[in-house]
């Protein structure tokens, strides 16, 4: 009974992040760092709903499972941006015990550069930033991650990336952020290290954190390549989503409708300290279109841009 009663509440809960999406110049560039250098899958290769002449390009485990997926907006040309306050400015992504030299020396023989190993809440970690200068960071967690990694030639399954660790959200004053961390999406505070606050949800086991970096005289961030657009929560379907947007409505904060986007539903509201939240459901998956074996493959298009193939792939840079 009991069990049961637990898996109904873990259920109805933000089971952790669903994914993050950034900003890119170069889709090839940032294709062969995360695909080649990260040894991310391709698993699904679509356009920007609001700007289809775009590519939004997901990377993630085998099957994009929620937790894993880091997702880019490649605008070529667009310059430089500027981590600041008002966004997430680290992406954390975790990895087997034993296996941060094997990365550190890895990105030395590609011209990474990387960070010394620190500790950092009692777990090991570096940062290093990709080519359009996202921070992003490899952690060691203290309990062992049992997700199933995407496996390459070079990478294989006792060093590759497991999915999200956390994620670090900057902030001018961290109060208000952290309310909406504890009401609404039913985190709890665990820990402090300095000016950095740590919450993480106990709903699931694995990017279940979020860090909170309070830096009051910190300047706001830019948004353009390298920086992170938004951060989206995991919901298990629908009905749970609607329940979270009332409690989001419930404290005042303006909130979308249900935006279909294909692969899951969306909704998205930005929280006091100006950083962009979605709340993303599991389904449909990215097999919804694609088979499993080939995902990442095609260019797939949603519903509203499909008439629009021919000349897309004019315009669209060509990905190899």
């Amino acid at each position: 009974m009991l069990l049961e009663y637990n898996r109904v509440i873990m259920n109805n809960s933000i089971l952790g992040l669903h994914h993050i999406t950034a900003i890119a110049g170069s889709a090839q560039e940032n294709l062969n760092f995360y695909t080649r250098t990260i040894g991310l899958r391709l698993v699904k290769k679509t356009v920007n709903f609001d700007d289809p002449g775009t590519y939004h390009l997901y990377y993630g485990d085998e099957s994009g499972s929620a937790g894993t997926i880091l997702t880019f907006f490649p605008w070529e040309g667009i310059g430089q941006g500027r981590e600041g306050v008002g966004m997430a400015t680290e992406i954390g992504y975790a990895v087997p015990a034993g296996s941060l030299e094997f990365w550190l020396d890895r990105f030395a023989k590609k011209q990474v550069k990387t960070s010394e190993i620190a500790e950092r809440f009692g777990e090991q970690f570096f940062s290093f930033r990709d080519p359009d200068g996202l921070s992003l960071s490899l952690i060691v967690p203290k309990t062992e991650d049992n997700r199933v990694p995407w496996e390459t030639d070079e990478i294989k399954k006792d060093t590759a990336t497991k999915g999200f660790h956390s994620t670090t959200l900057t902030l001018r004053k961290i109060d208000e952020t952290a309310k909406v961390l504890t009401d609404i999406l039913g985190y709890r505070f665990l820990s402090q290290e300095g000016n950095r606050y740590r919450f993480i949800t106990d709903a699931v086991d694995t990017a279940a954190i979020i860090d909170l970096l309070e830096v009051p005289d910190g300047q706001r961030g830019i948004g353009a390549a390298g920086t992170n657009h938004h951060v989206a929560f995991r919901v298990k379907d629908e009905q749970v989503q609607m329940e979270v947007r009332e409690k989001v409505l419930s404290r005042n904060l303006q909130i979308t409708p249900k935006i279909d986007r294909d692969y899951f539903f969306s909704l998205y509201f930005r929280e006091p300290g100006g950083v962009l939240f979605e709340i993303a459901t599991e389904n449909p998956g990215f097999t919804v279109d694609e088979p499993l074996n080939e995902l990442g493959t095609h260019l797939m298009l949603p519903h509203q841009h499909a008439h629009l193939r021919e000349d897309l792939e004019k315009v669209l840079p060509k990905l190899s």
